[in-house]
């Protein structure tokens, strides 16, 4: 009888380790600049694709959107940002990582050179995350609204997109390429069409927004939300296994 009563012990003690096991939700972290980052309200319509992320993460999955307006992969460093993100990751969380956009600036708080410190802090990022136990995706930055005279788009980030690449291979890290998705849907929509997805205001067309906003580099809502719906499309085409996660 002592026995019995024993072995349902240990075995209701499992069930109960499996189900707190099974209802654990998983974390998805987002560490990058403005175009995937939330703004405050007085920015309206501006918004980042991180924040339309929610919509798209099933009920087992929390989005943590910890990209911030004006960094590098240099600032998110030296401010100690990356370091709060790290210091929290759990085992099997993600970390989805795009920079690229400030990188670029020559400004010394904010410049690296894509092949050699871009590159470095992009490993940074991934080796850290796995040390943690957390799984690493890299993406390029999205493309900006830039046309030349022709109506096709220009290339505003240089060899920062290859450089993201290379990394991610030699890493042997998930890569989305998200200027290439980016690039093929703004080119679709053409140069009028595609301001629809940027943040174009009229004069005083929004609270805080006194004067017009011609902004062909961050999204509104609706363009966060395309470009999180074009980064959740990649994700279940490549296969990654984060795709269980998302809707």
């Amino acid at each position: 009888m002592r026995i019995f009563k024993t072995l349902l012990f240990l075995f209701l003690s499992v069930i109960t380790i499996l189900s707190f096991k099974t209802a654990e939700k998983v974390n998805i972290w987002m560490i990058g600049d403005s175009t995937m980052a939330s703004k405050k309200p007085e920015r309206a319509p501006e918004s980042g694709w991180g924040v339309a992320m929610s919509d798209f993460a099933k009920a087992n999955a929390v989005i943590h959107n910890h990209a911030a307006s004006g960094r590098s992969t240099k600032s998110y460093i030296d401010e100690k940002r990356w370091e709060a993100v790290c210091d929290s990751i759990k085992p099997g969380d993600y970390v989805i990582i795009q920079f690229g956009h400030n990188d670029e600036k020559p400004d010394s708080p904010l410049h690296t050179d894509p092949y050699t410190t871009y590159q470095q802090n992009l490993k940074k990022f991934v080796e850290e995350t796995r040390i943690k136990g957390g799984i690493p995706i890299i993406c390029s930055s999205i493309v900006r609204r830039h046309f030349d005279g022709k109506g096709d788009l220009l290339n505003s980030h240089g060899e920062y997109i290859n450089a993201a690449r290379l990394i991610a291979e030699q890493t042997q890290t998930s890569y989305v390429d998200m200027e290439a998705q980016t690039r093929q849907l703004i080119s679709q929509l053409g140069s009028e069409k595609s301001k629809s997805l940027y943040t174009f205001c009229k004069p005083g067309e929004y609270k805080g927004r006194m004067k017009g906003v011609q902004d062909s580099t961050h999204l509104n809502n609706d363009g966060a939300r395309q470009v999180a719906a074009l980064f959740v499309s990649e994700v279940k085409h490549l296969k990654l296994s984060l795709a269980k996660y998302l809707k």
